[in-house]
């Protein structure tokens, strides 16, 4: 029955907290690619930003981390079971992304309008400000949270992101003058290694190192090779297994690609990166 099947990949897992099966994990992949397709067509032909200069560029993506940083401390919002009833659901994959992707069209909007009311003159500042604002609220939320039911565990906070640092640096070395790619030293490129680099550290510390909680990897090909050896540090090679293919391709192809579109692919890689890892980091921060 196709709705017993609905149910075993897609509702239970969600409903149920459970790690990503192979359907769902190609089935939400398919639906990033076409999204980031579907974003680019909108955005690129839609002229509602075209009267204050607005472009799909580097810029943009920088002021768009905000959002993606949101995404990570709002999933964690549902990790520690403040809310309760179905609407929790809308902060669990997939669905988180489409509120994501709505609030943040609707930030998109009302920056559109600041602007065109001289209220700030440039368009990305408010934008990156009702970012940060949101990722501010939200964590706040999750400190009064924290402070109450469990306890914030500073150590953690400081050292994976010190760890995903020291990895960053080292990869990015090496990318520089052991490759002679000079092309990363490009923000987003140093965006995107910090990104998935904080993912691997906060899984390895996580599964690992964790002195209290052990944590699971949820994704599949993660999950097998972490059985196969033993160790979640396996998550490193993983990971630098598909930058460098990565960087290098989206290089290649960076001169004869439509600049919106390219931006937008980098975006969508950094987001499945930076996203993951800042919530896991903050889990086990707060302990859920």
């Amino acid at each position: 029955m196709i709705s017993d099947f609905i149910h075993k990949y897609y509702i239970d897992p969600i409903r149920m907290g459970q790690p990503y099966n192979i359907v769902d994990t190609l089935t939400y992949a398919i639906i990033l690619v076409l999204g980031v397709y579907l974003l680019y067509r909108w955005m690129s032909q839609s002229d509602w930003l075209s009267d204050i200069g607005f472009k799909i560029d580097a810029s943009f993506i920088l002021a768009t981390l905000p959002y993606v940083i949101l995404g990570g401390v709002l999933r964690v919002v549902q990790d520690t079971g403040m809310l309760t009833g179905d609407f929790q659901f809308l902060l669990v994959t997939p669905l988180i992304y489409f509120v994501l992707f709505f609030f943040t069209i609707a930030m998109l909007f009302l920056s559109r309008f600041l602007t065109l009311q001289g209220l700030t003159k440039n368009f990305l500042t408010f934008y990156a400000f009702a970012g940060i604002m949101a990722v501010f609220v939200v964590s706040l939320v999750l400190l009064a949270w924290g402070i109450n039911h469990t306890h914030i565990d500073l150590f953690i906070l400081a050292v994976i992101p010190l760890m995903a640092l020291t990895t960053t640096v080292l990869v990015w070395a090496f990318m520089r003058y052991g490759l002679g790619w000079a092309y990363v030293t490009d923000p987003l490129y140093i965006t995107l290694l910090f990104g998935q680099l904080l993912d691997a550290s906060a899984t390895s510390y996580g599964i690992d190192l964790h002195p209290s909680i052990r944590y699971v990897e949820q994704h599949v090909v993660g999950s097998v090779l972490i059985d196969l050896t033993g160790t979640a540090f396996v998550m490193f090679p993983l990971k630098l297994l598909v930058l460098f293919p990565a960087i290098y391709i989206m290089q290649l192809y960076r001169k004869e690609a439509n600049p919106a579109f390219w931006h937008l692919v980098l975006l969508a890689m950094i987001v499945v990166g930076f996203a993951p890892g800042i919530r896991d980091m903050v889990r086990m921060v707060l302990y859920v």
